[in-house]
């Protein structure tokens, strides 16, 4: 009996849980625990309950978010998901990339903790991709991750600044695709094939950093 409970404990809690990761999304973090209670079809004493306060359910939200985004990118870094499946089913991640935004957009601690957390969880995914053999190595593994993470999320920080106001989740499921079809073909080459010509850039600023000149 008890095991039946904790168990629907943790389904009411995870029902709880994605119903805030759309919620926040949707309408950002001004969103109350009233309006996610309803969509989850609970009471806000039980939100309550199970997450202590808002910061507590938004805490939750951020675990979960940040580790599916973990899972998949570990997935195609070392090959045992194709990225061109993983890329056929890009909508079914709108409502974590949606919260992503939300919470980058959002700014203070709690949305610098969050970059902070995508960018250490990149460098792990990096280094199994170096591992692997799938990605180069890096002079500056900490700094690359960071500015990957950079990278990744603010083509989609734009996005959401030229629209603004709340975004229904089936309208960013369309906006996902047709940013993942735009910016695939030339992000692969890039990151593929390189853009520059030769190392002189690269050589002359390394050997800047190494040995600046003396003003």
């Amino acid at each position: 009996m008890r095991s039946t409970r904790q168990a629907d404990d943790l389904s009411t809690a995870a029902r709880i849980r994605d119903a805030a990761i759309v919620r926040f999304g949707r309408d950002g973090f001004g969103a109350g625990l009233r309006a996610v209670a309803a969509d989850a079809g609970v009471t806000a004493g039980l939100v309550v309950h199970h997450f202590g306060s808002k910061d507590g359910l938004r805490a939750a939200c951020d675990a979960h978010v940040l580790g599916v985004i973990r899972s998949e990118k570990l997935k195609v870094t070392t090959r045992s998901l194709n990225a061109i499946t993983q890329l056929a089913d890009v909508e079914q991640y709108a409502p974590y990339a949606l919260y992503s935004l939300r919470s980058m957009q959002a700014g203070g601690e709690l949305g610098r903790q969050f970059v902070d957390r995508m960018a250490e969880d990149a460098l792990e995914y990096l280094e199994v991709g170096v591992q692997a053999g799938t990605i180069k190595p890096s002079r500056d593994p900490v700094a690359r991750a960071r500015y990957l993470t950079y990278h990744y999320t603010g083509y989609l920080l734009l996005w959401m600044s030229l629209y603004g106001g709340p975004v229904e989740i089936e309208q960013f499921r369309t906006e996902l695709r047709r940013l993942a079809d735009e910016v695939t073909l030339p992000a692969l080459e890039l990151f593929t094939d390189g853009l520059l010509t030769d190392r002189t850039m690269l050589d002359d600023y390394v050997e800047y950093v190494n040995a600046p000149p003396k003003p």
